[in-house]
């Protein structure tokens, strides 16, 4: 009697123990990356405006490589800068040759988007909206299913090229891009 009592207490110390081994807090460049500005990648879609040359006012995509293909410029590195810096990089290309004082205006018009995996009703890619928390972005995905835990999530974000994975809040704010995954509940 008493070694099997014993037999499960170990096993219910390793189940215990396996299933915290999994925790991974979010680092703490997680919550730095929220209040920074806002820096472009792939999916991502501009809007330059060009004042008084409505024929260089467009919106532009940022492509799988990082570019963005602009009227008689050519191709201008989008990934990894902010609106700001591409706003220079246009001025300053179009002051070669193209127009003597260039007033360019940069805003995003469409974020890449956020995918939502796990214990949800409908996994997918889902548009980022600005100011969205993991627990909207599971409601646009159906909400979560009976067996999801709704206390937390993981999520994972590429942070200045480096891909993290950290375990927060539903209430915490999301950032373009991100994965979040719904895990499973134990009871």
């Amino acid at each position: 009697m008493r070694s099997q009592f014993a037999a499960a207490l170990v096993i219910s110390a390793s189940v215990l123990a396996a299933g915290c081994s999994s925790y991974r807090p979010a680092p703490p460049a997680f919550h730095e990356a929220i209040n920074k500005p806002y820096i472009l990648d792939a999916g991502d879609r501009i809007r330059v405006t060009v004042f008084e040359q409505e024929t260089l006012t467009n919106t532009y995509a940022v492509d799988q490589s990082g570019y963005i293909a602009f009227p008689l410029v050519g191709a201008i590195a989008a990934r990894g800068y902010t609106v700001q810096q591409i706003e220079g990089q246009i001025a300053d290309k179009l002051r070669q040759g193209y127009l003597r004082d260039p007033d360019i205006s940069v805003e995003v018009d469409r974020y890449r988007p956020i995918f939502v995996m796990g214990e949800v009703g409908a996994a997918g890619q889902y548009s980022y909206v600005p100011g969205m928390t993991a627990h909207k972005a599971v409601a646009a995905a159906g909400g979560f299913t009976p067996r999801a835990n709704q206390a937390n999530v993981d999520i994972t974000r590429d942070i200045n090229g480096e891909v993290m994975t950290g375990r927060v809040a539903t209430s915490d704010p999301l950032m373009p891009g991100d994965t979040i995954y719904v895990r499973e509940r134990f009871f």
